[in-house]
């Protein structure tokens, strides 16, 4: 099996820059291609409170992520995707999203190629220590 390779065409697309130009329409499902045997990801909006990313994945990629301290959204904009969290199966299919709690494992896998937005807010959390009541 081939190893799957994971392209982030934030970093060298030159007419789109790293992020989508602010003001201008787009069609969501055209700002990103199937690159085969791939995983390409594009930034939409980067910020430190948190980001927006559109992702590709070729049939039969799957993307294990380590588990992060903050919640994401998912949709997907195309295709159908299998998300495992916490080692419960969910098979999302278009228009249908999901978040993924902060501190979760969570894996995606492409049965059949699909696209998804990633809404990741980096906020809330710092009252992780504060003392019980």
């Amino acid at each position: 099996m081939e190893e799957n390779k994971v392209i982030d065409k934030s970093s060298f697309d030159k007419k789109l820059g790293t992020e989508l130009e602010k003001g201008d329409p787009h069609i969501i499902v055209e700002i990103i291609e199937y690159v085969p045997h791939s995983i390409v990801s594009k930034t939409i909006i980067k910020k430190s409170t948190g980001n927006v990313t559109a992702k590709s994945f070729d049939e039969g990629e799957e993307l294990c992520e380590k588990t992060i301290p903050f919640d994401t959204y998912v949709q997907i904009i195309h295709g159908v995707a299998s998300v495992t969290i916490d080692k419960k199966e969910h098979n999302l299919k278009l228009g249908y999203g999901i978040v993924i709690p902060a501190h979760s494992h969570h894996c995606f896998n492409a049965n059949e190629k699909f696209k998804m937005i990633s809404t990741i807010i980096k906020s809330g959390y710092e009252e992780m220590n504060v003392e019980k009541w």
